[in-house]
């Protein structure tokens, strides 16, 4: 059921362009100012709405932005006393975006009077992006519902006030007053009641937290620059975080300075990779994870044993690369069970398989199905290949999409578990989205939907699932309760360059 309505606006121009949208939200003329907010702010109307937004024009305060850029706020600073939190603004944001509009997200001012250039510097300095007379006044100091400010900039920063050009910036700002609609009826229609169903485990795996602390050693031991080929583990966000720091990810050793510091990503390289480092002189650290090592000794073996090894993984994926380069005379991929039925080799009778570490379970049993019944004496690896961290979450996601109407998934885009995450929720007919950080989630899918499972894959932080957490939190009341099926104690030492004992 959809949760109502209300949007606030100061004075009647500003409400006038609102309504001018083909699908207007319901607009309240609250007046402009303190006195007329809290008055407002009085009313049944006001005080009943389960989603409340306050939108109009405001003052830029954050030098670079621009008349016409849309500003919602992640807090609302009233003159005095604890900032106003507004915890999904990450999410009206994202529809905003979403519509082509030009938006930051950052803290508002709630001022008694018409700012002035000094008091804008002031403002500036302590992180806020523009100023208004209103919001802090009509927010409640106790979240009851869901509530949002957006303001749309009209006069900018560094320019006076009383100025022509002024009128021209305060008629662009009210002619983009409308476009908002189209995302605040999305925003209106999420808000309400959630409960948040959080896999467990889920987030960072050993390998991967190996992997990110070996970067991190290296930086600490050598100093930046340190160099990377590929990124460390499939994250954006751990890759950002680790090039702040001074880590150079390049696609091949080419690419770095002989004599350099080179570090091997989780998902490991093929021989002749090493062979290229050793030939230029590099320093190498390899954090390949110990799983994926395990899967390349089993190449070998099985390889020198004289057997074709089919390897079922994902073409250009980097551990498919590196494990099948251990052998690649005698090793053969197989994606899906359509290649499992017309794989040829040249001994049916000295076939072995194994597996890329980061897929699903029941995705793989099928390959295998149709493997051994074309090779009757085919061998498989003396243990599970498939990750423990992998399984586990796969696990842990099954027993919260039993009752989730949308499961999420925190990840990156070529993560490989966490798309098999979401392959893991669609096919028990749960509607499932892979999203990088909050900013992905689009308020379309909560349309409708009160229950939520949220997970994230083996290379993602917990605090990107955090702020999921919080947005959602934002549209009103939250429960959050957590399934964990294993506690997860597996625990990798770093390779011995980098350990300081």
């Amino acid at each position: 059921m959809t949760a109502p309505l209300l949007v606030c606006v100061p004075s009647g121009r500003e409400a006038a362009h609102l309504r001018r949208a083909p699908s207007a939200p319901p607009v309240a003329r609250t007046g402009v100012g303190p006195l007329a907010s809290a008055r407002a702010a009085a009313s049944p109307r006001v005080r009943h709405a389960d989603a409340l937004a306050v939108v109009g024009i405001g003052a830029g305060v954050a030098p670079e932005l621009a008349p016409g850029d849309v500003v919602v706020a992640s807090e609302v600073r009233p003159p005095h006393g604890a900032p106003l939190r507004c915890p999904s603004a990450p999410l009206l944001a994202g529809a905003l975006r979403g519509q082509g509009l030009p938006v930051r997200v950052g803290p508002v001012a709630s001022v008694a009077h018409v700012v002035t250039s000094r008091d804008r510097r002031s403002l500036a300095a302590a992180g806020v992006l523009a100023a208004d007379m209103e919001s802090a006044w009509l927010l409640r100091p106790a979240q009851a519902g869901a509530q949002a400010v957006i303001r749309v900039v009209a006069d900018p920063a560094g320019e006076p006030l009383l100025r022509p050009g002024t009128l021209g910036h305060i008629r662009r700002a009210l002619r983009t007053l409308p476009e908002l609609a189209v995302a605040l009826n999305s925003w209106g229609g999420a808000a309400g009641p959630h409960r948040v169903l959080l896999a467990g485990p889920r987030s960072f795996c050993a390998g991967v937290v190996r992997a990110i602390e070996v970067v991190d050693r290296a930086l600490d031991q050598r100093g930046a620059p340190i160099y990377v080929r590929r990124q460390i583990v499939h994250n954006s966000h751990v890759v950002r975080r680790l090039e702040d720091r001074g880590a150079i990810f390049v696609e091949e050793l080419d690419e770095v300075p002989s004599g350099a510091t080179v570090i091997f990503s989780a998902h490991g390289v093929a021989p002749q990779v090493r062979a290229q480092a050793h030939r230029r002189g590099l320093e190498v650290i390899d954090a390949t994870c110990p799983l994926v090592a395990k899967v390349h000794a089993e190449v070998r073996r099985f390889a020198d044993d004289g057997d074709t090894v089919i390897f079922i993984g994902h073409h250009g994926h980097e551990e498919a690369v590196g494990t099948m380069g251990e052998r690649p005379g005698s090793a053969v991929l197989v994606q899906d069970v359509e290649e499992a039925e017309r794989v040829e080799v040249p001994d049916p009778a000295r076939v072995s398989y194994l597996v890329q570490t980061t897929l699903a379970a029941d995705e793989v049993g099928g390959i295998v199905e149709v493997l051994r019944r074309r090779f009757p004496k085919l061998q498989a690896p003396p243990s599970d290949d498939i990750c423990y961290a992998t399984t586990n979450r796969q696990l842990a996601l099954r027993e919260v999409s039993r009752e989730a109407q949308l499961v999420l998934v925190v990840g990156s885009a070529n993560s490989s578990n966490s798309q098999r995450l979401v392959e893991t929720a669609q096919r028990l007919g749960v509607p499932a989205h892979l999203i990088d950080d909050v900013d992905g989630l689009d308020l379309g899918w909560l349309a409708d939907v009160r229950t939520v499972g949220l997970t994230a894959g083996a290379s993602a932080p917990q605090e990107l699932v955090d702020e999921v957490v919080t947005a959602i939190g934002g549209l009103g009341p939250l429960e959050v309760t957590e399934a964990r099926l294993v506690e997860e104690n597996v625990h990798f030492n770093v390779p011995k360059e980098v350990r300081t004992s």
